[in-house]
């Protein structure tokens, strides 16, 4: 019997490819981001993070997809939008619309509606050197005769007929491409999207200038995802190699570089199908579209075939899951995607009448990737290269629409190819009656929300006295007690609103002055510990209580302008001013708006240069990506406090050698790389390749870290990681005997719950590179229940926590009780009972080298 697919499949047989199937160019680190809202937002949401990940393209190629758009801004009815193929053309050269009207779309289409997109007279006036195409939007059915004809000639009458009108409409996409851009040494034309309720624009450029040329700022829609490209090799002078690239439905953008393209285009091949623009974009697209849209796979399915499970995380499946992806992998391995890659889609899911927006991270992990989930009367869905870059998404939504908040509810990072979750999540919006939904699922369709855990407690009703309780915080805070005021506010946090919390810290911010630096101090201290710790909330949404009280600490920042008393606030505005401390003990407090994120001027050039004045301590606050923050210090820096509040970029703390940096949010990629010696207290998550290649140093997390941690750390790094790795921990570790001096890692795998209490995580350890290729330092895991077994070791082994190990990591699991307020008897308490510490922890050491090689690892 011949399935739909295989008649779909055969009858492509005449799509040849005039080009060789060889990538033009390698793609470096792309940026990437994409969101899903329960409103439809401006594309001017989506210039923020794109801008801020502007070092993540070099010009040579930008853009942007939308999903779900309002038929009013495409001057269409509700109907025609929602059923019209939103056919938008490229064209290169303006001359050629005719003739390609006349040959692929007025013979074949029923056109609606056709217009030219509206876009700036002068290209050069916001930076663009190529001028972007002209492009021109047609609403367009097939032809009845014309679709019945081609299913007659290709054999397919036994198509539902809708899905005999989209292969049609993907099949003239690809003749006008092959005759209008593939074939010819002069690009003339190509198509941008023609899926239904989407479009596409790409140029030569960056994203924001895409964004900008066409005026999509105002224009409103669903799901949005932008790219910058930073192709490393060959000469991009036309718009057609640039992200997103298409399916039907679907646009796609992609950081990373295939190592099998030449693989996957074969199997491609063999299925009829050709790329014509020449990069792994491309074929990663085409390879979605054929399965979902072809094979009809479920999205498990087409995940799973593009991102293969494999080694522990497949024998950890369900016996019935492993014998349905063996046949997978068996049918589709020699296309998967191979090397460092994670894709971003938005996608018009038709056969559920939704919006999505899907994020599938590579197996291996290789590229950075953060998500992230708010859920209010707006709920929204994001994912980037850069949590950062979700920070600046959901500042500048909040600056426009109350219903968002600037900080997300929930960030978390995928480990590729996981059995848990499988490494990939789906953010699907759809209308329910008289309202609009997001709903959030992993690769296994179960949901993720956001939702405070149960003991977070319900609102607790009980009558609070705001202005006895203010009176009561004032008086400490005038006493110079910033603990003893963090302690009474905390107390009645579950018994009040959000909204008296904002008065109590409004009416603090008026007191504290009047009790010179010590009330000043002792309200910055406050605020600060509110922020960095947890506790009950009574219910109350986390992400609404840190949004009013950064709000409330940057705002008291900016208003000790004029203060004195060795507090010196300075901004972009009057850096060049900066003057020598007069004290030592003097406070230099930066407000990071308006420096650029890197370069000559950025705010870690200010840093080092307030560093060389002479400034021992340093407070930068509303940080929106700025990098390299504590880098360049140089060597010997002990005695220099940094604080960073707000969303920081990455490198963050890279090099440093002596100085202390305390990051009061999330951290992000590549922090504390080659670091020598000082602290750095992170009061979140981290991302990829924290402390690669450090040879020292002491770094305390309160949360989870990324991908790649410690890989090829040598010396004598000493790191407590309160949270859990994802994998490949300590890789290639090379830091001696932690008895003699060497370095060590301390990972706790647990959790702090929103009533300040802390559970342990499923495991202490998921991934399945523990150590790996170790030769020295140690790993004390907190793993009393021994989840985690020696096939993740990869070549360390297991090993007795003794005393001298306990009298080792206890100075270091008490710092972290004093930075974190996470006890050290708890950590020791399982099942509430204390036990002696090596019951509860364990070693992991690395394997004598001679061992390994009679093993063959």
């Amino acid at each position: 019997m011949v399935s739909d697919a295989d008649l779909i499949v055969r009858e492509r047989s005449d799509l040849k490819s005039p080009v060789e199937a060889v990538k033009a160019e390698d793609e470096g680190g792309c940026g990437v981001v994409g969101l899903a809202a329960t409103v439809p937002v401006r594309g001017y949401h989506i210039l923020c993070p794109v801008e801020q990940m502007h070092n993540r393209g070099n010009g040579k190629g930008g853009g942007v997809a939308a999903v779900g758009l309002v038929p009013e801004q495409m001057g269409v009815p509700g109907d025609v939008l929602k059923d019209r193929y939103l056919l938008q053309i490229a064209y290169l050269d303006e001359t050629v619309r005719p003739q390609v009207e006349a040959e692929f779309v007025e013979p074949h289409f029923d056109v609606h509606t056709a217009d030219a997109v509206e876009s700036l007279d002068n290209h050069e006036s916001i930076g663009l050197e190529v001028k972007p195409p002209l492009v021109w939007r047609y609403f367009v059915r097939v032809k009845p005769e014309v679709l019945r004809g081609f299913t007659k000639e290709k054999g397919l009458q036994g198509l539902d007929a809708r899905q005999a009108e989209d292969e049609f409409v993907f099949q003239n996409t690809y003749r006008l491409n092959t005759k209008y851009y593939a074939s010819l040494g002069e690009k003339r034309a190509f198509v941008l999207s023609h899926g239904r309720n989407m479009f596409v624009f790409k140029i030569v450029g960056f994203a924001e200038q895409c964004a900008r040329y066409y005026k999509l700022e105002d224009v409103r829609a669903h799901v949005w995802i932008g790219h910058q490209r930073y192709p490393t090799k060959g000469r991009v002078w036309h718009p057609g190699g640039a992200h997103p690239f298409i399916g039907l439905d679907e646009a796609l953008v992609h950081n990373g570089d295939f190592a099998n393209y030449a693989s996957v285009v074969e199997y491609l091949k063999q299925r009829n199908i050709h790329p014509l623009f020449l990069t792994d974009t491309e074929v990663s697209v085409l390879l979605f579209d054929l399965l979902k849209r072809v094979y009809g796979y479920p999205l498990e399915y087409v995940i799973e075939a593009m991102a293969p499970t494999t080694e522990r995380d497949f024998t950890m499946l369900p016996p019935e899951k492993q014998n349905v992806y063996r046949m997978i992998q068996a049918v589709h391995i020699h296309g998967s995607p191979d090397g460092p890659w994670f894709f971003i889609i938005g996608r018009n899911d038709r056969d559920e009448g939704g919006y999505q927006l899907i994020g599938i991270t590579d197996t291996s992990m290789l590229r950075p990737q953060v998500f992230a989930l708010q859920e209010g009367e707006a709920s929204i869905g994001l994912i980037a290269s850069e949590k950062q870059a979700i920070d600046a998404t959901l500042a500048s939504l909040a600056a426009e629409d109350p219903r968002f908040l600037p900080v997300a509810d929930r960030y978390w990072n995928a480990r590729g190819g996981s059995h848990t979750d499988g490494g990939a999540f789906v953010f699907s919006v759809h209308e329910y009656g008289d309202g609009v939904y997001l709903r959030c699922t992993n690769k296994f369709g179960e949901p993720l929300t956001s939702r405070p855990a149960p003991s977070a407690g319900p609102s607790v009703a009980r009558d609070v006295d705001v202005d006895s309780l203010t009176e009561k915080i004032a008086g400490k805070v005038a006493a110079g007690d910033p603990a003893g005021a963090f302690e009474t506010l905390v107390a009645e946090v579950p018994a009040i609103e959000p909204e008296d919390l904002h008065e109590i810290i409004n009416d603090l911010r008026a007191r504290a002055p009047a009790a010179g630096p010590k009330g000043v101090k002792a309200l910055i201290e406050m605020t600060t510990l509110l922020l960095d710790r947890t506790y009950p909330l009574g219910g109350k949404r986390r992400a609404l209580l840190r949004a009013i009280l950064q709000e409330e600490l940057f705002e008291f920042l900016r208003s000790l302008r004029g203060f004195g008393a060795g507090l010196t606030p300075v901004g972009w505005e009057d850096r060049v001013r900066l003057t020598r401390p007069r004290s030592p003990e003097d406070l230099l407090i930066v407000d990071a708006r308006g420096f650029p994120p890197e370069g000559d001027e950025g705010l870690h050039k200010f840093v080092v240069d307030a560093y060389h004045e002479g400034w021992k301590r340093v407070l930068a606050f509303d940080l929106t990506g700025q990098r390299f923050l504590g880098c360049g210090l140089g060597a010997d820096s002990q005695g220099f406090r940094l604080d960073i509040y707000g969303s920081p970029g990455d490198y963050l703390a890279s090099g440093l050698d002596g100085a202390e940096v305390n990051v009061h949010a999330n951290g992000q990629d590549q922090m504390a790389q080659i670091m020598k010696a000082g602290k750095l207290v992170v009061h979140g998550d981290l991302g990829q390749t924290f402390m690669y290649a450090a040879k020292g140093g002491e770094v305390y997390v309160r949360g989870n870290v990324a991908g790649r941690p410690l890989i090829n750390a040598v010396g004598k790094p000493r790191v407590v990681i309160n949270g859990t790795a994802l994998d490949y921990l300590a890789e290639s570790f090379m830091a001696g005997d932690p008895l003699k001096g060497g370095g060590f890692v301390v990972l706790n795998g647990i959790r702090v719950r929103d009533d300040g209490t802390i559970e342990e995580q499923e495991t202490p350890y998921p991934g399945g590179n523990l150590f790996s290729l170790a030769s020295g330092g140690a790993i004390y895991m907190r793993d009393p229940r021994r989840l985690v077994g020696a096939d993740q070791l990869n070549g360390g082994m297991f090993d007795e926590v003794r005393e001298e190990d306990w009298e080792l990591i206890r100075p270091y699991l008490e710092e972290n009780e004093r930075l974190f307020g996470i006890k050290v008897r708890e950590l020791l308490t399982v099942e509430g009972a204390r036990r002696p510490a090596h019951t509860v922890y364990r070693k992991v050491k690395a394997v004598a080298l001679k061992v390994l090689a009679h093993t063959g690892l």
